[in-house]
């Protein structure tokens, strides 16, 4: 090899992969997210026989969904790590005290363990001989609007939540499967909302429902705990036309909730907007470039809305043709004109769906393939606790770096995948990073962003 011989040999030592989970309990000691989740799960195990309390159960699992590890399986070569047994405060990170009688003294919990504990999530585990740890679904619904809140230091004077729904392809006999004529697959049909880059929830569902389904329900819950908190904050509600449903919107006038919501073109949509795309086409002709004009009305249909709504209709003309568009909103045009509506209100929800795919893609959120729905569901919980440390380490650690706006993935990649050799003393845990890491700049202004006025430091 350019002269030298090529000489490899496993003598490195203690070295983890995963240098850069320093950064995630970083992220911790300042939100604690992982100890306020694992605060919603109740655990009926006999204290004498327990090796792994919940907590480090529950964050180890987020952890490693973090890191990228997304199968329980993971966990039988990740309990060998002692750093990251260490970060999740194991005593005994190098497992030195091991005793091989039931595999009891490692420092951290293998696949079997976890899965009795995402198992925990059905019903009667107290009464359960093995699944003794049960989640309480109410406590982690509050626990994603509270985290919310808690990031503001001052409450802000409007907020956006964003209402979407997504697929989630199933490939086995899962409770509740259903196949969805959209799709084109057996599929669960999650709603998520999100404000801005933080989730506030994430419900698992069967896909034989209106996408809509349910969203009256969780917004009530959400806008309620917020306003308990933001007694003053002014609330807008965004969605595509899945979510323009006469429920949803009476919903939003009866609690003084605001909405802009996509409406599906029909022809009487269409017949409306039809002088405003003549003038349209016709400019278009002139300068031979795409045009877009707007036009605005109070509309209602015939049976299913109680009342005429305010209605904005896109008039443009492309390369391709007419392109028509609508969305219907409780925004009085004293307050937004039809373009600002549209062009800067309405549109801006595309970013929502950028952070579904995050988790979809980069946090295996669809890694629903537990036959019950209510497992199901946790492991969805477990990744949407992963995105928020993410997305935590993103907005509080790097900020003012040119990786402030980086996928989830881009983050792993670079920031947390990290050789480090590790040493375990009486007194410390020594971590010692690769050198020759290109992304050293970003790691300590993240870490510095972090430790600056966090508590615990």
């Amino acid at each position: 090899m350019g002269g030298r011989r090529l000489v490899a040999r496993f003598d490195g030592g203690t070295i983890s992969s995963d240098g850069g989970v320093l950064l995630l309990e970083a992220v911790e000691r300042r939100r604690h997210l992982l100890a306020r989740f694992a605060a919603c799960f109740e655990d009926f195990r006999d204290p004498a026989y327990v090796e792994h309390a919940k907590e480090r159960l529950v964050s180890q699992r987020v952890v490693g969904v973090a890191l990228g590890y997304e199968d329980l399986i993971d966990h039988d070569q990740l309990r060998a790590d002692p750093l990251l047994a260490a970060v999740l405060g194991s005593s005994d990170p190098e497992g030195r005290q091991r005793r091989q009688v039931r595999d009891r003294g490692r420092a951290l919990a293998g696949k079997s363990t976890l899965h009795r504990m995402e198992w925990g999530a059905l019903e009667a585990a107290e009464d359960d001989r093995y699944r003794r740890i049960a989640v309480d679904p109410e406590a982690v619904d509050a626990f994603f609007v509270d985290a919310f809140l808690d990031r503001f230091e001052e409450p802000p004077e409007e907020i956006v939540l964003d209402l979407d729904a997504t697929d989630d392809p199933l490939h086995g006999s899962q409770e509740g499967r259903f196949f969805h004529g959209y799709y084109g697959c057996y599929c669960y049909l999650p709603l998520y909302v999100f404000c801005g880059e933080d989730l506030l929830c994430a419900r698992l569902r069967c896909s034989d429902i209106d996408a809509s389904a349910g969203s009256v329900e969780e917004l009530d819950r959400i806008v309620g705990q917020i306003r308990a908190a933001w007694p003053e904050v002014s609330i807008l509600v965004r969605g595509d036309s899945a979510f323009a449903r006469e429920a949803l919107m009476a919903w939003c006038e009866q609690h003084e909730v605001d909405y802009v919501f996509g409406l599906a073109r029909n022809p009487r949509l269409e017949a409306a907007l039809e002088p405003a795309l003549e003038r349209a086409e016709a400019l278009c002709a002139d300068s031979g470039e795409p045009e877009r004009l707007y036009d605005e009305w109070m509309h209602s249909t015939q049976q299913s809305w109680s009342r005429h709504r305010r209605v904005i209709g896109k008039a443009e003309i492309t390369q391709r043709g007419p392109n028509p568009r609508f969305v219907v909103t409780s925004l009085a045009a004293t307050r937004a004109d039809a373009a600002i509506v549209y062009e800067r209100i309405y549109c801006a929800r595309g970013e929502m769906e950028n952070r579904i795919k995050e988790q979809q893609l980069y946090l295996f959120a669809d890694r629903t393939s537990a036959r019950a729905m209510r497992v199901n569901q946790l492991r969805l919980w477990i990744s949407s606790v992963a995105y928020l440390m993410l997305a935590e380490l993103r907005r509080l650690g790097l900020e003012g770096s040119e990786m402030a706006r980086a996928r989830c993935d881009t983050i792993r990649n670079k920031l947390l995948k990290i050789g480090a050799r590790v040493r375990v003393s009486v007194r410390r845990v020594t971590v010692s990073l690769a050198s020759s890491c290109p992304f050293q700049k970003i790691f300590w202004h993240a870490w510095g962003n972090l430790a600056r006025a966090g508590p615990g430091w």
